[in-house]
């Protein structure tokens, strides 16, 4: 049993993500504790697949499923808002924590540390994905991203005032842009996995060449929309 008041509220934007939240769901319940985590909100932005059926039947546990307007950044604050407790966890619908992630986090809080994330590695064994993977090692900014998770305490994601929702991409990065700024991120020496769907989609260089392209065009100073305008062109 985990020391002191701290719980965890996860919390799953999706949208269309049918062939993964069963699995996803699972791996969760069977990874972690109830008395660590305690409550799955998963936040739909207007599936038009099975997903919110797949939820609704559900059996293992409990989950809290709730409607918000389609947007990662708009869906994760509606459902930080719906959470009850003082640590959120925030995870993509493609990937998967490691083996007792609760405890993990748990014990990061316990020592003073209000944010973070799990190092990552893809679901891939091209060279490429390995060594981006790897590099998620090291507790630098440019190494961050929204597919590793985010655990932050209720007040400082408050404080903080949420994620950004004038950004449809890249709100992950804006957030944790803050914690950097604040000098309140850590890294947790476990691998999360997560899926390389859409650079299988996409194709891994010419993804890459897009990322970096955004990256750069918002250190140049890009607005929201131009990114995204650049994403939808590029990369959709």
């Amino acid at each position: 049993m985990t020391k002191g008041l701290n719980k965890i509220s996860i919390i799953i934007p999706v949208l269309n993500e049918a062939e993964n939240i069963d699995r996803l769901l699972r791996h969760l319940t069977e990874n972690s504790s109830s008395e660590n985590v305690s409550e799955i909100i998963v936040v739909d932005g207007g599936s038009s697949d099975r997903t919110v059926e797949t939820i609704k039947n559900f059996t293992l546990r409990d989950i809290i499923l709730i409607s918000s307007k389609k947007g990662r950044a708009k869906q994760m604050n509606v459902g930080a808002k719906a959470s009850t407790e003082n640590i959120l966890y925030f995870l993509h619908a493609d990937t998967f924590p490691p083996k007792d992630y609760d405890e993990f986090i748990l014990d990061k809080v316990q020592k003073g540390h209000e944010a973070g994330c799990f190092r990552m590695q893809f679901d891939s064994n091209h060279w490429w994905l390995k060594l981006t993977g790897w590099l998620t090692k090291f507790n630098l900014k440019v190494c961050r991203g929204g597919d590793q998770s985010l655990f932050i305490t209720k007040t400082l994601f408050n404080t903080i005032g949420g994620y950004n929702e004038n950004y449809t991409i890249y709100e992950d990065n804006i957030l944790i842009g803050e914690l950097y700024k604040r000098n309140q991120f850590t890294v947790i020496n476990q691998k999360i996995t997560t899926s390389a769907r859409l650079y299988k989609k996409v194709g891994i260089w010419k993804l890459q060449y897009h990322f970096l392209a955004i990256y750069l065009k918002k250190w140049l100073g890009a607005s929201a929309d131009e990114m995204l305008a650049y994403y939808k062109k590029n990369i959709t």
